[in-house]
C-alpha cells in the first residue's frame, strides 16, 4: 500500500506464519528476505522493497485487544544493506494506509463503518504506545481512494485522509533528564557539543530535542552550512554531508537519553531524526514547482535512515508541527516566533500543513493532538513469496 508518501508491504498478523506471528529473529528476517535485504548493491531487487527509506517499510495489523480502538498497528522499518529491523518508531505516512486496510480486511466492526460518510478508526500504535485516529472516506460502503486532494511528493491526487495523532509528545516529566517528556533534557534549546562534532566543525551547536511523533533534533540550516532550500542530491550525493548529519543524531540521541553511547546510534537507525530549518525562502521544489515566499510558513529539511527524505516523515511532520507551536523552539523561531495552532512548512517535494495546539501547565508542555491530511491507496494484494529457510 501507499501511505502518504511511502510505501510498505501490510500484512495480518493472522497471515503471518505461526513462528513470525511473534517478535523475534523469525518475523525479523521474514520480513527481511520479503523486502530483500540485506542487499550491498542497495536496489532490493530481490524483494519487495523500493531501495529508499520511504519505500522499504513493512505493516502488521490485528484487531485491537483494547476496548477502545479498532486496530492494533506495528511498524518494522527495514535496513536496505543491514539485516536490520528497526522498531523503535512508528511511520506516519504509512498510518494514512492502516485505516483502509483495517475496514477492508475485517478488523472494524460493521456497526462502525457508515455506507457514506467517514469511519473514524481508531488506531493503537504498538511501537510507540499511542492512539491515532484515521478519517476515513466511505462511498457505498467502501473505501474511497480516488478523489481530487493532491499532496506533494505523490504524483497522483487521491481521497483525502485526516489523521489525527492523539498527545503525540512523550507524556512523561519534562523536567527529567533521559527519554522522559516532551523535551527530555527539560530544555527548550540545548546545545549539542562533543569531540566528534568539534572535528568537523561543530561546536556548541544549537538544537531543539523533543519527543513528539517520533524523537527528532532540530538544528538551524545557517549553523552546518545550509540554506533550508536543498533538494535531495545536494545532501545524499555528498559522502561528507552524511556524516555531518549522523554524528549529529548520534550525539543527540545520547543528550535524549534514547542510547547511552554514541557507538549504539549504529543499531538504531530509525530514529532519532535529524531536521535542519529556516525562515522562508523562494525555491523550486523537486517536481519543479515553484514555492513562493508566501507559501510557507518555515523551511525544513529532514533525514530518514541516513538520507535526506524527498518529502517529509509524516512523524516528523508531527515533531514540526508541535515544535512550532511552543515559542522559544528552533523550528518556533524559524517560523517567525509567537503562537500559533499550525504551520505550513516547505520541503524537498512541495509543501505540508500541520496542526498542533500546545499548552503549558504547571510549567509543562502538553499537546493534546497534532493533525495532518494525507491519503492511501492498495497498489496490490495477493501473495509474496520467499524461500522457506528465510526464516
Amino acid at each position: 500500500m501507499r501511505g502518504g508518501t511511502s510505501k510498505g508491504v501490510f500484512f495480518a498478523l493472522s497471515d503471518l506464519p505461526e513462528v513470525a506471528q511473534k517478535p523475534g529473529p523469525a518475523r525479523d528476517n521474514l520480513l527481511l528476505r520479503v523486502i530483500g535485504s540485506p542487499d550491498p548493491y542497495a536496489k532490493q531487487t530481490d524483494g519487495m522493497g523500493g531501495a529508499t527509506s520511504s519505500t522499504s517499510k513493512t505493516v502488521i495489523l490485528s484487531k485491537s485487544d483494547k476496548d477502545d480502538h479498532d486496530v492494533n498497528y506495528l511498524f518494522g522499518q527495514v535496513a536496505i544493506d543491514k539485516a536490520f529491523v528497526d522498531w523503535s518508531g512508528n511511520c506516519g505516512n504509512l498510518t494514512a494506509a492502516v485505516g483502509s486496510f483495517a475496514i477492508t480486511n475485517g478488523l472494524v466492526k460493521a456497526s462502525r463503518i457508515p455506507y457514506n460518510g467517514i469511519a473514524e478508526v481508531r488506531i493503537w500504535q504498538q511501537n510507540i504506545q499511542k492512539t491515532i485516529i484515521a478519517h476515513v472516506p466511505i462511498t457505498d460502503g467502501e473505501v474511497q481512494e480516488t478523489g481530487d486532494f493532491e499532496l506533494d511528493g505523490v504524483t497522483f491526487p487521491a481521497a483525502e485522509v485526516l489523521i489525527d495523532f492523539m498527545h503525540p509528545a512523550d507524556d512523561g516529566d519534562a523536567s527529567a533528564q533521559g527519554p522522559s517528556g516532551m523535551f527530555p533534557t527539560g530544555n527548550i534549546v540545548d546545545t549539542l557539543d562533543s569531540p566528534e562534532l568539534a572535528s568537523i566543525g561543530l561546536s556548541n551547536l544549537q538544537a531543539t530535542l523533543i519527543n513528539a511523533g517520533i524523537p527528532t533534533i532540530f538544528v538551524n540550516a545557517a549553523d552546518i552550512g545550509y540554506n533550508g532550500t536543498e533538494l535531495q542530491d545536494v545532501i545524499n550525493g555528498d559522502p561528507a554531508a552524511l556524516t555531518k548529519f549522523e554524528t549529529i543524531r548520534a550525539q543527540g540521541a545520547v543528550q535524549m537519553g534514547l542510547i547511552s553511547d554514541i557507538s549504539q546510534a549504529a543499531s538504531r537507525q530509525h530514529t532519532p531524526k535529524v531536521a535542519f530549518v529556516a525562515p522562508p525562502t523562494p525555491y523550486v521544489s523537486s517536481s519543479g514547482k515553484a514555492i513562493a515566499f508566501n507559501d510557507i510558513d518555515v523551511l525544513v529539511r529532514a533525514m530518514s535512515m541516513g538520507k535526506l527524505h524527498h518529502a517529509m516523515m509524516g512523524t516528523a511532520a508531527v515533531a514540526i508541527g508541535t515544535a512550532a507551536a511552543i515559542p522559544g523552539t528552533l523550528v518556533n523561531l524559524a517560523a517567525g516566533g509567537g503562537e500559533r495552532n499550525e504551520v505550513r512548512f516547505g520541503h524537498p517535494s512541495g509543501t505540508l500543513k500541520v496542526g498542533a495546539a500546545a499548552e503549558q501547565i504547571d510549567g509543562q508542555w502538553s499537546v493534546i493532538k497534532a493533525s495532518m491530511s494525507r491519503s492511501a491507496r492498495v497498489l496490490m494484494e495477493g501473495w509474496v513469496r520467499i524461500p522457506q529457510d528465510s526464516f
